[in-house]
């Protein structure tokens, strides 16, 4: 008797999406457009893999995002759970592992530390971390921070590592090594190794070396995961994708899902041609369209679909729903930044009033510049508003208590003792911290010697805590015992707030209460360092969300406002810069990202004049306003309230 699943199993799902879940065996490419119900797939697929016979722990699923991996996460063990015939609960170690590419990569090197001379929770650099080090490796290389940009450096280091290339193998390839990338990047890798650190892209890189110079671990990996199940398939790099190649076994169980037309982060080293070869490179595989939203309005996807038709390097696909026609898309033409927030506030207020919750509401930007206009009429109107992109594990006091801990675990992580050995002040110097970290502690007057002495034990204290209490309290004593409580309470009203998002570290550290010491405190240090701008996102807080549109990837909202819609803008241009057919066409699936992220209304906006470091210049309505069809666009009027324009 052939394989029958239960109907309920089934529920809800339309037919393409059923044809991706019944299909688990060999190589499945599912092209998922915005708002087609990806996730959903991914985890009902989960299910029937496990219903079919496959232990859930041989299962991996990997995205991009700490928040996509929690929301799939919480999604595939409820579905899990409450399948009868399954006989949930099982122990955690038993279920798929849902993970992002660079936890992924994290953890790879975590088990296998001894090949690489690592601790097993090694200093993980945030961008903050490399760029000091990168300005201290230009400064010792005689490289000139005034003529080449570390910030550029540094992201042509990070570019060239996402696509795959070592510092040797870059070294080697540039013959005498004397260009300035090979100096800099020559300097910021020794100050890793003496970290014994890691920066974000080392966790790809260096995981994805193992898996391809060791072919018995690999083999392991392989075995270990049967079902691989990759998100957002259009925005891995080339490391990214070798990784999961190295990772799929022989019987070539691997299903990507993603999305051509919301490939936006080239300059990131996503790779466009990862999903545009995938039935090339997994002879046989099964390609799947999903089109059906279930998001947004007709209308909505009418614009999305004209916008996007006009790219070249695209599959077919168009989106359709059955939510309804939907209201127009609404156009407003400011008189310059101020009149444009001031419109975005007003109309804020106005669907507040009629009902709409502020967090209903997203203001999307192309740069980040633009978000201070906004703020300032959002504070105005009294609106209650949040700016994605300060993120919390990046504030001074946040990083200084997540170095204590880190420092407590591996006290030899050099970075760490750098940051915190005077935080509180505790009569550590310059002189004194360079004596410590090359080991000439000895060299020391007695005095500098005591000082030495008692941060060496409070960080063995700080460490003990970690190793034999559960994750907050481990916090709570770093932030005790190191004096850095007692120095924010005595400091002014910006120290006690400070103080606060201490004692909010505490309150988070809560969630890792239930895992066993140390691993609350490492899983805590891991997340921190590998938080993106979306984590920042406070769900519980009800108010509108100011972002760019690379940080609203994944999200959704009823009311979308995308402001800035004028020529150079958005579409971005940089003065002088030519890009390729395929680079220009990047900008156009921004803007469709941006269109779909909206539930039931779109309102767009452009202002004439606009002050763009520090001149007023004229703007041209943007390309992509002409391109949507005028029959779907509705003008918004100006009622410019507060404006007075004198005429001569």
């Amino acid at each position: 008797m052939g394989y029958t699943p239960p109907v309920k199993h089934l529920e809800g799902l339309n037919s393409a999406q059923k044809e991706a879940v019944l299909h688990t065996e060999g190589p499945l490419l599912v092209l998922a457009g915005a708002g087609a119900g990806k996730t959903r797939v991914i985890v009902h697929r989960i299910l029937e893999i496990v219903r079919k016979g496959t232990e859930p722990r041989r299962i991996l699923a990997v995205t991009f995002t700490n928040k996509a991996a929690k929301e799939m996460r919480e999604r595939t063990h409820t579905l899990l759970s409450e399948a009868p015939e399954l006989n949930f609960p099982i122990r955690e170690t038993q279920l798929p592992l849902v993970t992002t590419f660079h936890s992924l990569g994290l953890l790879i090197l975590k088990e296998n530390h001894r090949f690489l001379n690592l601790p097993r929770t090694p200093a993980i650099w945030d961008r903050g971390d490399s760029l000091r080090a990168l300005k201290e490796a230009m400064k010792n290389a005689g490289i000139s921070p005034e003529e080449f940009d570390p910030r550029g450096v540094l992201s042509r280091i990070s570019k060239e590592k996402g696509g795959g290339t070592t510092f040797s193998a870059y070294q080697s390839a540039m013959g005498d090594g004397q260009d300035i990338i090979s100096r800099a990047w020559e300097g910021y890798e020794r100050a890793l190794a003496a970290d014994r650190a890691l920066d974000f892209d080392d966790l790809l890189l260096r995981a994805t070396l193992l898996l391809r110079n060791e072919e018995a671990l690999r083999r392991g990996y392989q075995e270990r995961f049967s079902h691989i199940l990759i998100d957002e398939y259009q925005d891995t790099n080339r490391v990214q994708n070798e990784m999961a190649e190295l990772l799929v076994g022989e019987a070539q169980n691997v299903c990507a899902v993603g999305d051509i037309d919301q490939n936006i982060y080239s300059w990131r080293g996503a790779e466009l041609k990862n999903i545009l070869s995938f039935d090339k490179r997994y002879k046989g595989a099964r390609v799947i369209t999903l089109e059906e939203n279930y998001r947004s309005t007709q209308v909505i996807l009418t614009a999305a679909n004209d916008i996007i038709s006009k790219n070249k390097y695209r599959a077919e696909k168009n989106l359709f729903t059955k939510n309804g026609e939907g209201e127009p898309v609404s156009l407003y033409t400011a008189y310059d930044e101020m009149d444009e927030a001031g419109f975005i506030a007003r109309k804020s207020r106005e669907l507040i009033e009629e009902g709409a919750r502020p967090r209903d509401i997203a203001v999307l930007f192309r740069a980040n510049f633009q978000s201070r206009a906004l703020e300032e009429a959002f504070l105005g109107a009294e609106i209650p508003y949040q700016v994605l992109g300060v993120k919390f594990f990046e504030r001074k006091e946040v990083r200084d208590l997540l170095c204590l801990l880190r420092a407590g675990l591996t006290p030899d992580s050099g970075a760490d003792l750098k940051r915190i050995a005077n935080v509180p002040p505790r009569g550590i110097g310059k002189v004194t911290l360079l004596a410590m970290l090359a080991g000439r502690e000895a060299e020391l007057g007695a005095s500098a010697q005591q000082k030495v002495g008692d941060f060496r034990r409070l960080l063995t204290r700080i460490g003990e805590a970690a190793h034999n209490r559960t994750c907050s309290e481990a916090v709570k004593f770093a932030l005790k015992e190191s004096g850095l409580e007692q120095s924010l309470k005595e400091g002014d009203s910006e120290d006690r707030e400070r103080l606060e998002n201490c004692y909010e570290l505490v309150s988070l550290a809560t969630r890792y209460d239930a895992m066993e010491a140390p691993l609350g405190v490492e899983k805590l240090l891991e997340d921190a360092a590998l938080a993106t701008d979306q984590d920042e996102l406070k769900e519980d807080k009800d108010a509108v969300r100011l972002m760019t549109v690379h940080a609203s990837k994944g999200l959704e909202f009823p009311y979308v406002f995308i402001a800035g819609l004028e020529e150079g803008l958005f579409p971005y241009e940089r003065e002088g810069e030519k890009k390729s057919p395929e680079e220009g066409e990047e900008e156009r699936r921004l803007f469709y990202v941006a269109l779909t992220r909206a539930m039931r209304k779109v309102y767009l906006t452009h202002a004439t004049l606009r002050t763009i470091y520090g001149s007023k210049l004229m703007g041209a309505p943007s390309q992509f306003i002409t391109d949507i069809p005028a029959n779907l666009i509705e003008a918004e009027g100006p009622e410019r309230i507060g404006r007075t324009i004198y005429l001569d």
